[in-house]
C-alpha cells in the first residue's frame, strides 16, 4: 500500500487574491474554500493531488488541441486583433 501523511502534505496558505479568490500554489487560483462551505462541505486534498490534477489538466487541454484545434490562439493576439479594430473604428 502506497500511503502519506496528510499533517507532511499540507498546501501552503492561501492568498488573497480578491474577496472570493485565494492562490496557494503559483498561478492556481480558487474559490475562497470558506465561501464554499457554506453550500457544500469540503474535503481535505494533499498538496500533491492538487499539483497532479493541474497537470492533467494541461495535458487535456493538449489533448484536445491535438484532436479538434486546426490553431491554437494566444490571448494577446486576440486583445491585439481587438485593439486593432477599435483604432479602425475611431
Amino acid at each position: 500500500m502506497i500511503g502519506f501523511r496528510l499533517a507532511a502534505q499540507r498546501p501552503p496558505d492561501p492568498e488573497r487574491i480578491t474577496d472570493t479568490v485565494v492562490m496557494r500554489f503559483e498561478h492556481i487560483y480558487e474559490v475562497d474554500p470558506n465561501l464554499m462551505t457554506e453550500h457544500t462541505p469540503q474535503q481535505s486534498f494533499p498538496a500533491w493531488d492538487t499539483l497532479r490534477i493541474v497537470d492533467s489538466r494541461w495535458e487535456h487541454l493538449a489533448w484536445m488541441h491535438d484532436h479538434f484545434a486546426d490553431s491554437v490562439v494566444s490571448g494577446e493576439e486576440l486583445l491585439r486583433e481587438i485593439e486593432g479594430e477599435e483604432g479602425e473604428e475611431a
